[in-house]
């Protein structure tokens, strides 16, 4: 079918360049007419445009920083591992900071434990058991706090680190339980001052010597709250019989496959550890499973409450910017009613003098939504340097709030443009 032409009955015909040219003189007359009446009043233009101002800076700088925060949340959270799956000994509670703590700690997991879970657990790749015990280690005079972490190579691709100088121990160092460990690069630090120097030292744990063998990369706190370059790494077989001679251990991890149910995996374990440690049905479990995103459960929490909260408190700010722009509006209505007398003596029509006025008002919201979204970025930038958050930017929530605020001054500018526009030319000119 064919486009509709001027011809066919009904059609709209196509504007003549003179009737376009006299449309575009009248809309860019209006526009200059807006913009010197807005720097006329400029304090009623400052107060019409706070309102929006606010409202655009609470939204969209309260948005963007909740978008960092869940950004900064998922990047601890892949620093716990990928697909990362915990099987713990004990209670656990979550810290409304995110991290977790274990509430009790029994003897009831196993070595067999662990190699269940790998073997029974839908999707697992991967697993290493591991057991997690303060101590303390000396190097000549120094002697310091340390969180031992016993384990076997696996925990390396686990849980995404690897030694930055020297290696990490092997199978065969585990099986023949080893005297060798890797520092954090905090201790290290600490203990010999420098990563380099401490490679090829000793440390002493109570009485056993146990040489250094590497130093990891420096990781920093996880989001469990474990400071990693506070760790030090040793074979489990050598923690075990050479220096505790327990039979328990702490926990497993486990890496499952890209797409694993997470919650299909969960009641896996938990069947299969209630199953060895003979639970009865109904009685409490003494162990603990969860995921890497279990752990960031209440910061998740916190940040959709923040999101809510600036949501509501930005839709008020709009509201009461809207309010002002109507307010402001009508008074300027009111004080320029022989302007408007003037121009519709002269030929202005009353769509023009709609126009004028809704120019006015969607210039007052759009330059206000302007600068309260310049204002956010600044903050947005301020909270990226002093707080270590990622710098996360949403163009399509910078246009839709520019969008709405624009949208706003011309809701709110409709009533007195329509308004003005019902003046008659004779009473204004005879008052």
């Amino acid at each position: 079918m064919g486009h509709a032409t001027a011809d066919w009955p009904g059609a709209t015909p196509p504007l003549s360049p003179a009737t376009q040219s006299g449309y575009n003189r009248r809309m860019h007359f209006g526009l200059r007419i807006a913009l010197s009446s807005l720097r006329t009043h400029k304090l009623r233009t400052a107060l019409a445009m706070l309102g929006v101002f606010l409202g655009a800076l609470a939204l969209t700088g309260v948005q963007h920083v909740s978008m960092a925060m869940e950004r900064k949340a998922e990047i601890e959270t892949e620093k716990l591992g990928p697909n990362l799956f915990m099987a713990r000994a004990g209670g656990i509670r979550f810290r409304r900071s995110g991290g977790v703590r274990s509430t009790s700690n029994p003897t009831t997991f196993k070595i067999l434990d662990a190699e269940a879970l790998l073997q029974g657990l839908p999707g697992a790749l991967e697993g290493t058991p591991f057991v997690q015990q303060s101590m303390q280690v000396r190097a000549g005079g120094t002697k310091i706090p340390s969180l031992l972490m016993a384990t076997h190579p696996e925990y390396q691709t686990i849980r995404s680190v690897h030694p930055q100088v020297g290696r990490f121990f092997s199978r065969h160092e585990v099986d023949t339980r080893a005297m060798v460990c890797v520092l954090g690069e905090k201790i290290a630090t600490r203990l010999f001052g420098g990563v380099d120097q401490a490679l090829g030292q000793e440390v002493l744990f109570y009485r056993a010597r146990v040489k250094v063998i590497g130093v990891m990369e420096p990781k920093g706190a996880d989001i469990v709250g474990t400071d990693q370059d506070e760790l030090i790494y040793l074979p489990l077989s050598t923690y075990m019989r050479r220096m505790s001679n327990k039979d328990y251990i702490s926990g497993a991890y486990l890496r499952l496959a890209p797409g694993t149910n997470l919650e299909a995996a969960k009641e896996a374990a938990t069947a299969i550890l209630r199953h060895r440690h003979s639970i009865l049905p109904g009685a409490e479990d003494d162990f603990s499973v969860l995921t890497a995103r279990d752990t960031i459960r209440l910061q998740t929490q916190a940040l959709e409450l923040v999101g809510t909260l600036g949501l509501i408190s930005s839709s008020v700010s709009f509201a009461v910017g809207g309010l002002g722009i109507l307010s402001i509006m009508i008074l300027l209505v009111r004080a320029r009613r022989l302007e408007i007398g003037v121009r519709r003596a002269v030929g202005a029509r009353r769509a023009d003098i709609i126009t004028q006025f809704l120019f006015e008002a969607g210039l007052l919201s759009g330059v206000g939504g302007t600068l309260g979204v310049v204002c956010s970025m600044g903050l947005v930038l301020l909270v990226h340097l002093l707080g270590d958050f990622p710098f996360v930017v949403s163009p399509l929530l910078l246009a839709s709030v520019l969008a709405g605020s624009f949208l706003l001054g011309l809701a709110a500018g409709v009533y007195p443009a329509w308004q003005a526009s019902r003046f008659e030319v004779l009473d204004i000119l005879r008052s």
